[in-house]
């Protein structure tokens, strides 16, 4: 049993089970959409922060995922590839970036937004906790998408003195 304001309510596991795997769920978007994004953002800096972001929300995803196992939960399927309109996949690789960066900041906005009055409602501690911590990072990603839609590039940090980048980051991740 837990408490909220001095009552004792008790959560049920099947209704914190559909709260947790409708997050996962939601999550597992999010990432598929930075993914797509990180192939399309060749600034060097920016690249950084995508495969910063996308490291931590492999970590939530794992918070996640154990919480949705610990009570034997289905875990929703990893989403496609977020298919990108061919109009935009057309046109200079920095207009691309803007774009991206502008829809992510959009989309870590309304994922808060949607899931923060259902977090803040939910009566179990240690599942609250985490989500509030996934949430809170998430808008932490909102504001280097917003820095670097600003031309900010020191996201993750600033380089030494005259330390350069090499021009960008190569267009396709893995090369045989």
């Amino acid at each position: 049993m837990h408490y909220l304001q001095g009552k004792a309510e008790h959560v049920k596991p099947g209704d914190l089970l559909e709260l947790l795997t409708g997050f996962y769920r939601d999550k597992l978007v999010l990432v598929a959409r930075h993914e797509v994004s990180a192939t399309r953002v060749s600034e060097y800096d920016v690249n950084n922060t995508y495969q910063y972001i996308l490291a931590r929300e492999d970590a939530q995803l794992a918070w996640v995922r154990a919480a949705i196992q610990e009570f034997d939960g289905q875990l929703p399927e990893r989403v496609a590839a977020i298919q990108v309109p061919s109009s935009a996949r057309q046109g200079p690789r920095e207009g691309r970036s803007a774009e991206s960066l502008s829809n992510d900041a959009a989309d870590a906005e309304a994922f808060v937004a949607h899931w923060r009055p259902r977090v803040d409602a939910m009566t179990h501690a240690r599942h609250k906790g985490m989500l509030a911590v996934i949430l809170g990072e998430t808008l932490e990603h909102k504001r280097f998408f917003e820095q670097a839609l600003g031309g900010r590039t020191d996201l993750l940090g600033r380089r030494a003195e005259g330390a350069g980048t090499g021009g960008g980051v190569l267009p396709t991740r893995w090369l045989e």
